[in-house]
């Protein structure tokens, strides 16, 4: 089956599902292994963020959006010559990747027969469910429903190893210019590595907030998860956050690797919060994954 992905989570899901072979066009956000790059060809562009500051990205994001404006360009053309059989994308997010709809309506217009399937979770749970539907999708349900008994395996081995103890009230920071509140997923991810969420908004989308409402949830442990940025990004955007909550814990987090990309290494995320929240109840999280600022 030809597959195309237009976001990088589904891009993640489609080679945990051992597809990378069938994968024909990805977007330029997805990360393809380096053997594999030569083979893909890219059918969704967007502006290049980086060297941007939290702040100079959300200023664009805001002008893009009320001028109306696309903030990620399909290559039609290009997706229309892969002749692709099962597209992959989204409507959960307009300044995540493409929404389905353009997709749909690009197909129309080149005669593309192509089946597309939205992938729009809010929670974890959710999550799990859209890795099914991609295996339902491309033909391998059986690959799938193995992947997601293993990451409910991990996610019980965790609830039992922390299941005991206290929970620290944890604030996530999704954003840091303006501050943005975690929403979506992230609080099942901090629940299920033994934590109580606070100031977050559980299977809706994040929102901005002021500091002084995430001050006043009174969080124990604040973790910074700012999307693109990678962890050396999320550790200079976590130093200042931590201006605002002296004496609390501030751990900055590689949030595409962990916690924003609604795939299979959101278990990677749940352990990992698990290795903040608990360090002497779960193993210590890979390097290059989460560190704690002063």
């Amino acid at each position: 089956m030809r597959l195309v992905s237009l976001l990088p989570s589904a891009t993640e899901i489609v080679y945990a599902l051992g597809l990378g072979g069938d994968l024909v066009g990805v977007t330029f956000e997805c990360e393809v292994p380096a053997a594999d790059r030569a083979g893909k060809t890219v059918v969704v562009g967007g502006t290049d963020t980086r060297g941007m500051t939290p702040g100079e990205i959300d200023a664009h994001v805001r002008a893009q959006l009320a001028a109306g404006a696309d903030l990620y360009t399909l290559h039609a053309d290009a997706l229309a010559g892969l002749n692709p059989e099962l597209i992959l994308t989204q409507d959960l997010c307009r300044v995540c990747a493409l929404p389905s709809g353009h997709v749909a309506d690009a197909l129309d217009h080149l005669g593309c027969r192509a089946d597309v399937l939205s992938l729009d979770p809010y929670t974890l749970d959710e999550v799990l469910a859209s890795i099914l539907a991609v295996g339902d999708a491309a033909g391998v349900p059986e690959r799938a429903r193995a992947l997601v008994d293993d990451l409910r395996d991990r996610l019980a081995a965790v609830a039992a190893a922390v299941g005991d103890r206290p929970r620290p009230r944890v604030a996530v920071v999704e954003w840091t210019d303006p501050p943005f509140t975690a929403g979506h997923w992230i609080p099942d991810l901090v629940r299920a590595a033994g934590g109580e969420p606070v100031a977050t908004r559980p299977g809706a989308r994040s929102v901005q907030v002021p500091w002084s409402e995430l001050r006043a949830a009174a969080p124990q442990v604040v973790l910074v998860t700012p999307c693109g940025f990678r962890l050396d990004g999320a550790v200079g955007q976590a130093q200042t956050v931590a201006e605002h909550f002296p004496g609390t814990p501030v751990w900055a987090v590689d949030a595409d690797g962990l916690v924003v990309r609604p795939g299979p290494r959101l278990v990677d995320g749940v352990e990992a919060i698990a290795a903040v929240l608990h360090p002497d109840a779960v193993p210590a999280p890979p390097a290059g994954t989460v560190a704690r600022v002063a």
